[in-house]
């Protein structure tokens, strides 16, 4: 069985709520990646969300906000997402798939230990498998009623 921690991208640099989008941004740019756990400085960790450099553009340098001024809190929205680092993969692309999230953490021990990307599921799943998941994510949202 493959499992989470078998595909993840391992470890897990944090930034916490308090941080500016400055410096999400810059540790960004020095890790070649795409989005930053926000963590709860005052809860060890606590996963509070992901932070992407598409929020960043999007909700503070698009309305004319500067990064240096915006905090982490000021843009991550919505219950987290995570998946246990045991979980089988199709545990993995259920739970991608059902809230429509591209990257998903993964957890050990109460730990963060590592993150699961399009791009870890690219080099690991079969062309149908991808092409499916790929469906799943891209397709526009169900209007509704």
């Amino acid at each position: 069985m493959t499992t989470a921690k078998d595909i993840m991208h391992p470890g897990a640099h944090w930034i916490t709520k308090s941080d500016t989008l400055q410096h999400a941004a810059q540790l960004m740019r020095q890790l070649n990646v795409g989005a930053l756990p926000v963590g709860d400085e005052t809860h060890d960790e606590r996963l509070c969300g992901i932070i992407t450099d598409r929020d960043i553009v999007v909700k503070c340098v698009a309305e004319g906000r500067d990064p240096a001024g915006c905090k982490a809190s000021d843009v991550v929205e919505g219950t987290p997402r995570w998946i246990e680092a045991d979980a089988d993969i199709e545990d993995v692309l259920h739970e991608m798939e059902s809230h429509r999230i591209r990257r998903l953490p993964v957890i050990e021990n109460k730990r963060m230990v590592g993150m699961i990307s399009e791009a870890d599921l690219a080099r690991h799943l079969p062309d149908n498998q991808l092409a499916e998941f790929a469906g799943h994510i891209y397709s526009p949202a169900p209007v509704k009623q």
